[in-house]
Formats: C-alpha cells, structure tokens, sequence
C-alpha cells in the first residue's frame, strides 16, 4: 500500500509537471520553447509571463483548493455525493459577486467583485455553523448547507431577475459559468494566500476524518472533539472555496469526481485521500483549461460548461451504481 500510494504522489506530480508545461505553451497562439527565454524581443514571451503563468497557477491553485474540499467534506460526512457546494459555501460566494455586478460597484475596482466573493464565503460559513448548531449531527450540518444552496440560489435568480439592463445580465452569467480567461497576477495575489490558509486547515483534519469512519460516538471515544472538527472543515473550505470562486467564477463537480477516481487507489482511509485529491483536481482543472483554449470555436469555451459537461455523466453513473447497491 505505502509503494502505491508513493507511485500515486509521483504519478501525479509528473502528470502536473507535463501539464503546466503545456499550459504554457497551448493556447490560441501556441508559443514554442524557442520564445521561453525573457531576455530576449519575442512578444510571444509576454504572453507567456503576463497571460499564461498567472492563468496556471490559479487553475493548479483552484483544482486543488476544490478537490481537496470535495475529499475532506466526503470523509466528514460520509457521503459520496458531498461536495464542495454542499456546505452553501460556493453559493454564498457567486451570490456576493453577482450583487456587485448587479449594482455595478465593479466600476469602482478590479478588487471588488474578489472582495465580495470573499465576504460571501465568510458569511456563509457563520450562517453555517449558526444553523447547525454547536451540538449537531451530520445530517444537520449537511441541511444547513442545503438551506444556505436554496437562498444563495433564489437570490442569484433575483438579481437575474431584475437587472437594470441587458449588459448587467450578460456580465452575471459570464461570471457564473467560471472561467480562467484573461486572470493576472493581481488574482494570484489574491487567491492565494486564502486558499493555502483553507487547504491547510483541511490537511489538518485527516486524523478526524478517518476517526469518524467508525461513527460519532467511536470519534469521540478516540478522543476527536466533533465541534473542533466541524469548525475547522467549515473555515477550510470557506477559505479555499470562497477564494477560488471569487477568482474563477463557479467551477463545479471537481470536488466530486477526483476523490471518487483516486480513492482505490488510496483505500478506505479519508484522511489518506486529501494530499491526492489536492493534486489530483489540480491536474483536472489544468487539464481542462488547456482543452478549453485549444477547441475549435469563434470564443473560448468557459470553463465551468466543460467541467459541468464531464462532471454530469459521472454524477449520473455514480448516482445509477450507488442506487444498485441500495437495491
């Protein structure tokens, strides 16, 4: 088990390497190894250092910040659906981002749509733990999440709704497909610091995570404190989540699908699928980010639509394989 799980880390690890190669390479305007040098005249070097490192790092960054979310929420409440969005978190950041929008304040900084992505993950996470409770379960967590989905949700479709005009609508909806497109070294900075605090809280949490495999009450007779555990899951997340959705926009399913994918290859311990699930939506997102520059079309395709066009067929086949065990 050790061998292979040192394989998995080098497998993925390699795999990362050729991407973000790639990545800077790929693109509408493919730029050779020969333009890899910032000594030299060839414009194609700025789109490389102003363009394509900034858009690799945010989509190593985000990936990471959303598998890993996806593993630790999986192994709390030992659900294989749980996914970042589960918690209310990622709505509640689309919702704050949508109100700039909505009321224009966009105008005003490049820094307030961010902001108030972050701000919404942040009130989110309150609204999360108020709604729970200091003494819940996990099906009351996880409803809270959902009650927290339904109202981000409703008040997104408001705003929709009522738009002052038609350019309004339009920058919402961009918004919220996600995509990397046109990010600078501003949202690195940005994002960032954020998400290495999140995904660091929730590597923390491993112990916790395989603890609870033997349920509530055999964690607390291990000694693991459930609200501490609950506090920390809901900041990572919070943090990592909020972060990457206020540089991105929504990008879905990459909490779902990448832990599902290296879990045999890690067995039964959640605590073990955190590391690689970190690495392994890194790779995703990458990987779909380099598609989405290179396909054929007038306009790059966002990159939230090609992660919902993969991320919906494994919802289904994981929904149709976990209802013929039920059954």
């Amino acid at each position: 088990m050790i061998l292979r799980r040192i394989a998995l880390y080098v497998g993925l690890l390699v795999l990362l390497a050729v991407l973000v190669a790639l990545s800077l390479i790929a693109g509408r305007v493919w730029v050779p190894l020969s333009a890899w040098d910032f000594a030299s005249s060839d414009p194609r070097w700025a789109i490389i250092a102003d363009l394509r490192v900034p858009r690799t790092i945010l989509g190593i960054l985000i990936g990471a910040a959303l598998g890993l979310s996806g593993a630790a929420l999986q192994g709390y409440t030992r659900n294989p659906l749980a996914d970042p969005g589960v918690l209310g978190v990622s709505a509640m950041a689309a919702l704050g981002a949508v109100l700039t929008l909505y009321y224009g304040a966009t105008l005003a900084s490049i820094w307030v749509l961010p902001g108030a992505a972050m701000l919404g993950a942040l009130i989110g996470v309150a609204l999360l733990l108020l709604l729970s409770g200091s003494r819940s379960s996990l099906v009351t967590f996880v409803l809270a999440g959902a009650i927290l989905n339904i109202v981000a949700s409703a008040g997104i479709s408001l705003a929709l709704s009522l738009a002052p005009s038609p350019w309004a609508v339009g920058e919402i909806v961009d918004w919220l497909m996600g995509s990397l497109q046109d990010r600078s070294v501003d949202e690195v900075r940005l994002a960032a610091p954020f998400i290495l605090a999140g995904a660091a809280l929730l590597l923390t949490t491993g112990r916790a995570l395989d603890a609870l495999t033997l349920g509530e009450a055999g964690a607390r007779s291990l000694g693991i404190s459930l609200r501490r555990t609950r506090w920390t899951l809901a900041l990572g997340v919070g943090l990592a989540t909020g972060a990457a959705v206020a540089v991105s926009g929504v990008i879905g399913f990459v909490g779902l699908v990448v832990p599902h994918v290296l879990r045999p290859l890690v067995g039964a311990r959640p605590g073990a699928l955190l590391a690689p699930s970190a690495l392994g939506g890194a790779v995703l997102v990458l990987a779909a980010d380099i598609l989405v520059r290179v396909t054929p079309a007038a306009g790059e395709v966002k990159l939230g639509v090609a992660m919902a066009a993969l991320g919906g067929p494994f919802f289904l086949a994981l929904l149709l394989t976990l209802r013929r065990r039920i059954a």
